[in-house]
């Protein structure tokens, strides 16, 4: 019987995604800012940071690396909050029906160990998560099932009792791996409301 639900945060609780920062900056330069975000802030490169790098060792290594991009590269730190648009429009909503129904919440999410505390004061829906496992701080990083299993183990939590909500398909299947069930996050807290509502997580 499945009790606790696990989110992601980015995308799932919080709209978060390096194109909102880098269009703006590259004026509107669909092709520039996509050539940036694939070959020189990839995905690849941060998530070294998510794995717990420093932010500044890992962006002084990718400015050698680019040294005409160096300018650039310093804004994924420097204004790293130009990426989030906020909670996702519900979430809030929806965990607060969660808990009060008497369902264990709890987060697992990549996200940098500079910014997460920041992150936690300036947004409620991460705020009210008490019990959560963030990769910087533990050296792992989703789809990685060692940090699913940490999370399990340092909340003694049964993964059969779980369902585990991400945006990313290959997140929800590595949580499928280790025994949760998983629901991929359309970016809809409406559609999710009624996945959570066919496991009798949400009474109508």
């Amino acid at each position: 019987m499945i009790r606790n639900v696990i989110f992601d945060y980015g995308n799932v609780l919080i709209d978060w995604s390096p194109w909102y920062l880098f269009f703006d900056h590259f004026g509107g330069d669909e092709a520039k800012c996509r050539y940036f975000l694939e070959h020189i802030c990839n995905r690849e490169w941060f998530t070294r940071v998510d794995q717990g790098e420093s932010m500044d060792s890992c962006i002084e290594d990718l400015q050698r690396q680019y040294p005409e991009w160096a300018d650039d590269i310093s804004l994924f730190r420097d204004r790293w909050f130009d990426m989030c648009h906020g909670p996702v429009p519900g979430m809030q909503e929806l965990i607060d029906e969660l808990k009060m129904g008497g369902i264990g919440v709890f987060g697992l999410s990549n996200w940098p160990a500079e910014t997460f505390p920041t992150a936690r004061k300036r947004f409620r829906i991460l705020s009210c998560i008490d019990n959560y496992v963030v990769s910087s701080f533990v050296g792992m990083v989703k789809p990685d099932p060692a940090i699913y299993r940490f999370l399990l183990d340092k909340y003694s939590l049964d993964a059969e009792d779980c369902v585990f909500i991400d945006d990313r398909i290959d997140n929800v299947n590595a949580a499928i791996s280790v025994g949760m069930q998983g629901i991929q996050f359309d970016g809809s807290a409406q559609n999710l409301r009624n996945a959570l509502i066919s496991l009798d997580l949400i009474k109508i």
